[in-house]
C-alpha cells in the first residue's frame, strides 16, 4: 500500500503503483480528485517525455506544481502513463 498526504489530507492511496527513479507513481483511480487543480506548468524529461503538473489544494492552501503526470510518455516510460507522482512536501509512504 502506498499513500500520499499533505496538510493532513490523503491525496492518493493504492495497493498498485509504479516506482521510477525513487518516485512513487499512483494510478489515476487512486487520486482524491478534489485536491488537484491543473497547472500550466510543463517540463521535459529526456527519456520519459513531457510532464504536466497539478497544484495540490487542501483547505484553501495551495502547493504549486506539487504533482506531475506523463500523459503521453515516451516508450521507455509507458508503464507510468497517466500515473501521478509528488514532491514539494507531499509525504509518500509505502
Amino acid at each position: 500500500m502506498a499513500r500520499a498526504t499533505w496538510e493532513g489530507a490523503v491525496l492518493a492511496e493504492s495497493d498498485t503503483f509504479k516506482e521510477v527513479e525513487g518516485n512513487v507513481y499512483f494510478p489515476p483511480s487512486a487520486l482524491v480528485r478534489e485536491h488537484f487543480q491543473d497547472s500550466a506548468t510543463h517540463t521535459t524529461c529526456g527519456w520519459k517525455g513531457e510532464a504536466s503538473y497539478y497544484d495540490v489544494v487542501v483547505d484553501g492552501k495551495v502547493n504549486k506544481d506539487a504533482a506531475w503526470v506523463y500523459r503521453e510518455p515516451k516508450d521507455a516510460a509507458k508503464q507510468i502513463k497517466d500515473h501521478v507522482a509528488f514532491w514539494r512536501g507531499v509525504k509518500v509512504e509505502r
